[in-house]
């Protein structure tokens, strides 16, 4: 089974990008990134891979997406506490980041959205893990 995931995403500006994820605590490696790529670091088996519009379509046979128009994928990421979520989203919109949801108390879990400079939309999820029954 596989152990890794890379996820890729077309951006119009791979420089300002690879500083919108940086600023917002985010690293790269510098194995994988050039200038037509930067391999951003989410965990150690989570990987978004930022590729600029030209070579994201050198792996398709379709158009690009306009995830300022369109949705096409939905990126959720784990946070540590609501206030960790509420920090995070307000660190992103800061920096050039849309909200394009109020965020969400459902009790058991937070959340909250942000869209990137291409649009793509990331969650950010709190789940207290504390309010499921243990098995």
């Amino acid at each position: 089974m596989p152990s890794k995931v890379f996820i890729s995403l077309p951006v119009k500006d791979l420089d300002k990008s690879v500083d919108f994820f940086t600023n917002l605590g985010f690293s790269f490696n510098p194995q994988f990134s050039d200038d037509k790529a930067g391999c951003m670091v989410v965990s150690d088996s989570i990987f978004v891979m930022l590729l600029t519009e030209t070579y994201f379509k050198t792996f398709i046979d379709t158009d690009v997406c306009d995830a300022n128009q369109q949705t096409e994928v939905l990126m959720a990421l784990d946070a540590n506490s609501a206030e960790e979520v509420k920090a995070f989203i307000s660190k992103a919109q800061s920096l050039g980041g849309r909200i394009y949801t109020e965020p969400k108390d459902h009790g058991f879990m937070y959340q909250h959205s942000f869209a990137d400079l291409d649009g793509h939309k990331w969650e950010l999820v709190y789940m207290d893990m504390s309010q499921f029954a243990q098995s």
